[in-house]
């Protein structure tokens, strides 16, 4: 990955609390996994920054770097890679998100 793109990630999710890579938009999601995470986000009222990753080639496969993850949705908060769509689901369903955003201080419906 070359520093103009590591830059950019990094600057995005040094900017944004909650920040989704994602393939499609929130509204319109371009694969299952991606729709999946963004349903969770949009549940839990969760304000958060998506970057659509088929944009931008090189975000696609820098934040694989980026993460030393391989897949696509990634979610971050506060600066913390915390997982993919699997993840996500699992700590949903088991409380730990709300767990996550509490410790972090990120607003959501309770």
């Amino acid at each position: 990955m070359n520093e103009e793109t590591k830059n950019l990630i990094e600057n995005t999710i040094d900017k944004n609390e909650v920040c989704l890579f994602m393939k499609g938009t929130p509204d319109a999601p371009q694969c299952g996994f991606s729709m999946a995470v963004t349903n969770i986000l949009k549940i839990m009222e969760v304000n958060f920054k998506s970057i659509n990753v088929l944009e931008n080639q090189s975000i696609r496969e820098g934040i694989k770097v980026y993460s030393d993850w391989p897949t696509i949705p990634q979610l971050y908060v506060k600066k913390e890679f915390v997982g993919g769509c699997d993840i996500i689901k699992e700590m949903y369903e088991n409380g730990q998100l709300k767990k996550v955003l509490d410790d972090k201080g990120i607003n959501y419906k309770k």
